[in-house]
């Protein structure tokens, strides 16, 4: 690596450069299944979770195993130029730079977790009404609890606020009808109870980088 002009990893090979000690001092990425584990694994390195590829000085990781060819694609456009890089793009019959980042291939949020606890009961029913107003207040209400006590316990529990677990889950009930089905936006954004299109479209251009439309075009 000291003398590499440039040197790299794949999906998890980030994790072979971090027990090499490459990692340190550097921003990285990862496939988002393991971003976790290599924040914890390497805690000098800065994780970077929504990222495709990433290019830290001579350092260049990417997520997923198909990430791999955006990271080559980068690459070949530094070396050889963008139009070269776009020819080649085009002979593999994939797009020179995909449109947002890894959020919008994971879940926003993790599943319930197996054991029966007053706050996977109120997760649960949340989900099944999520086309429904929620506030903390109602969902302490659910589990029999204050609403501070209900949010201290549920960040403990979930590793997330209530509302954040909310937001999550309607967009990956949103994400879902978008990919199975042919409804109109409006029906969409209603069913995962966004209340407005506008509402949705903005949540999905913050959290996932792209917005509802084109959501539906990359994955249904």
């Amino acid at each position: 690596a000291p003398r590499a002009r440039r040197f790299g990893s794949i999906c998890t090979g980030a994790f072979v450069l971090g027990h090499a000690g490459l990692l340190d001092g550097h921003r990285v990425t990862t496939h988002w299944h393991y971003t976790d584990r290599l924040i914890k694994g390497f805690p000098k390195a800065t994780v970077e979770t929504d990222r495709i590829y990433l290019q830290d000085g001579r350092l260049i990781t990417s997520g997923g195993v198909t990430a791999g060819i955006d990271l080559a694609l980068s690459i070949i456009a530094q070396d050889h130029g963008r139009q070269v890089a776009v020819d080649v793009a085009k002979v593999l019959l994939v797009v020179m730079k995909r449109q947002g980042g890894q959020a919008q291939f994971s879940p926003m949020t993790a599943a319930v977790a197996p054991l029966e606890t007053p706050i996977t009961r109120v997760q649960n029913q949340v989900l099944a009404q999520l086309d429904q107003p929620l506030s903390i207040v109602s969902m302490a209400a659910l589990a029999g609890m204050s609403a501070r006590h209900f949010a201290r316990l549920f960040a403990k529990e979930v590793g997330m606020t209530p509302m954040a677990f909310v937001q999550g889950a309607r967009i990956d009930r949103a994400r879902h009808l978008l990919e199975s089905t042919d409804l109109p936006l409006k029906t969409v954004a209603f069913r995962a109870g966004f209340g407005s299109v506008r509402h949705m479209r903005f949540l999905f251009s913050e959290k996932l980088g792209l917005n509802p439309t084109q959501y539906r075009q990359q994955f249904s």
